[in-house]
C-alpha cells in the first residue's frame, strides 16, 4: 500500500491518469457513436481508380487530398471532403451537381458526368479519407415498411419551410434555392438528409432515425402518386400563382366582354 501511495505522488502520475482518461473517452466514443462507417465492400482497386478520377476531375477545387482549397482572397473554391462519406459523393455526382458546370451560388442538378461504376469508385476514394455516412442499402429504402402519415408530419416540421409543403421547392437568399423533392430517386433523398448538401442541414441519426427518413421518402412517393387533389397544381407555389391565374383569367374575360359589348353597340 505504501508503494502504491508513493506512485500516486509521482510527478508522472497525473499525466498517466490523463492519458488513460483520454483513451477511455475515445474508446467509449467509438463504441457508442452513430454507425456512419461505410457499409460498402470497397476494394483497394476501387479506391485506386477513384483516386485517379478524383485527381482528374475534383482536385482543382477540393485539393489533391480532399483537404479543400481557397483562392488568393480567402474564398472557398471547394470545401474539404474529409469525413463527408460515400453518401455525399453518390448524391453530388449521381445527380450531376458535381463536377460543377460553372461556379455560382449553387450547384444545379444535371445529367451525371460519370457512370454508376465511376461514381462508386469516386465514393470509395472519398470514403477512404475519413469515416462518414454510407450509401443507404435496399432495406433502408423499402417504402413498403414506411409510414406516409408519420413521414408527412416529419416533412412539414423539418422540410416544408424551404422545400414547400408540396415538395415543389422554393427560393432562398443570394441566388440560392431549395430544389423540388418530388420525382427524386429515393436513394438520393436519403443521402441528402444524411449529408446536408449545400444549404441543407444535416439530419443525422440523432435528429432523424433511419425509420424517420424512410417515412419521409414514403410520404414523398405517396404525394407524387396521388398528385394534386385540387386538380391543376399551378406549380404548387401557393396563393401567389393562384391569384395570378385567377386575375389573368378574370381580366381576360372582362376585357373580352367589354370588346364584345362595344362591337355589338356599333
Amino acid at each position: 500500500m505504501k508503494a502504491l501511495a508513493a506512485r500516486r505522488h509521482h510527478p508522472m502520475a497525473l499525466l498517466v491518469i490523463l492519458l488513460l482518461a483520454l483513451v477511455a473517452t475515445g474508446g467509449l466514443y467509438v463504441a457508442f457513436q452513430p454507425q456512419t462507417a461505410q457499409a460498402e465492400a470497397f476494394t483497394q482497386d476501387d479506391v485506386d481508380s477513384g483516386e485517379a478520377l478524383f485527381l482528374a476531375n475534383c482536385a482543382t477545387c477540393h485539393g489533391r487530398s480532399g483537404e479543400g482549397l481557397q483562392d488568393s482572397e480567402g474564398s472557398t473554391l471547394g470545401p474539404s471532403l474529409i469525413g463527408v462519406g460515400a453518401a455525399a459523393v453518390d448524391f453530388q455526382v449521381g445527380t450531376g451537381r458535381m463536377p460543377m458546370q460553372s461556379s455560382g451560388a449553387q450547384a444545379w442538378a444535371k445529367p451525371p458526368q460519370m457512370n454508376d461504376e465511376q461514381t462508386r469508385q469516386l465514393a470509395a476514394y472519398v470514403a477512404s479519407l475519413g469515416p462518414g455516412p454510407a450509401i443507404p442499402d435496399e432495406s433502408q429504402l423499402d417504402t413498403s415498411q414506411g409510414d406516409a402519415t408519420k413521414g408527412g408530419e416529419i416533412f412539414r416540421v423539418n422540410c416544408a419551410m424551404c422545400h414547400n409543403a408540396a415538395g415543389a421547392g422554393g427560393a432562398l437568399t443570394h441566388g440560392k434555392f431549395a430544389p423540388p423533392v418530388t420525382g427524386v430517386d429515393p436513394k438520393h433523398t436519403y443521402e441528402a438528409m444524411d449529408t446536408g448538401p449545400q444549404n441543407m442541414p444535416v439530419f443525422n441519426e440523432t435528429n432523424l432515425s433511419p425509420q424517420d427518413k424512410l417515412d419521409v421518402i414514403t410520404y414523398l412517393e405517396a404525394m407524387e402518386e396521388n398528385g394534386s387533389p385540387g386538380g391543376i397544381s399551378l406549380g404548387s407555389l401557393g396563393p401567389v400563382t393562384e391569384g395570378l391565374y385567377a386575375w389573368t383569367i378574370i381580366l381576360s374575360l372582362l376585357l373580352g366582354c367589354a370588346v364584345w359589348l362595344g362591337a355589338k353597340a356599333k
